[in-house]
């Protein structure tokens, strides 16, 4: 339905002759369009141990003793890195984006970014978005061993690979306004696991 309504007012923006409207609403249709797939996860810290490039035999002993204990706070910061490939004949824009990131069916956080992104006909592009969380928090109101296999995938030991579900939802500038996307523009992966 929000197709026929991006439809619609593209219709009328041709109709009417409203160049810049017509170009927002094109860009509008086009980036709800986009494919969107996992590229990497880059930037990656648990309560402050940069393990970006793999665990070391050092870090091994303290992430472990991290999730063995418990701490109060166990900070994961990362930065979820996603291609965005436009397939459409015109540019594809976004101004902004809300985020809602899930992981074996829990909600592990929600954010925005505030980022511009032109992706030109046939290109792809990367999209960062830059997460931070509390492992803790999240134990408290799931199943600590789920909550644990999840934080084993990120750092390369678990067993059995996590599936993420990410619901975006991009804002445009349409006419030097900022609107927001009526939907949520869903993109779902797997990662981990041996």
């Amino acid at each position: 339905m929000t197709k026929r309504i991006i439809v619609l007012l593209l219709l009328v923006a041709t109709l009417t002759g409203c160049d810049s409207v017509k170009q927002g609403l094109t860009s509008t249709y086009n980036i709800i369009n986009c494919e969107y797939s996992y590229k990497s996860i880059s930037k990656l810290t648990i309560s402050g141990i940069n393990v970006s490039n793999g665990l070391s035999v050092t870090n091994i002993a303290k992430v472990t003793s991290i999730f063995s204990g418990t701490a109060s706070s166990i900070p994961l910061d990362f930065t979820l890195n996603l291609n965005v490939k436009n397939p459409n004949q015109s540019a594809a824009m976004l101004h902004g984006l809300q985020y809602i990131i899930s992981i074996d069916n829990i909600q592990f956080t929600t954010g925005s970014v505030n980022q511009s992104l032109n992706i030109n006909a046939g290109e792809t592009q990367t999209l960062p978005l830059t997460i931070g969380l509390d492992l803790a928090e999240l134990m408290k109101n799931n199943s600590k061993e789920a909550v644990t296999d999840i934080a084993k995938n990120f750092l390369g030991l678990g067993n059995k690979a996590s599936t993420v579900s990410l619901q975006l939802k991009p804002s445009f500038l349409i006419a030097g306004q900022t609107v927001a996307s009526p939907m949520y523009i869903p993109v779902s992966f797997s990662f981990g696991g041996n």
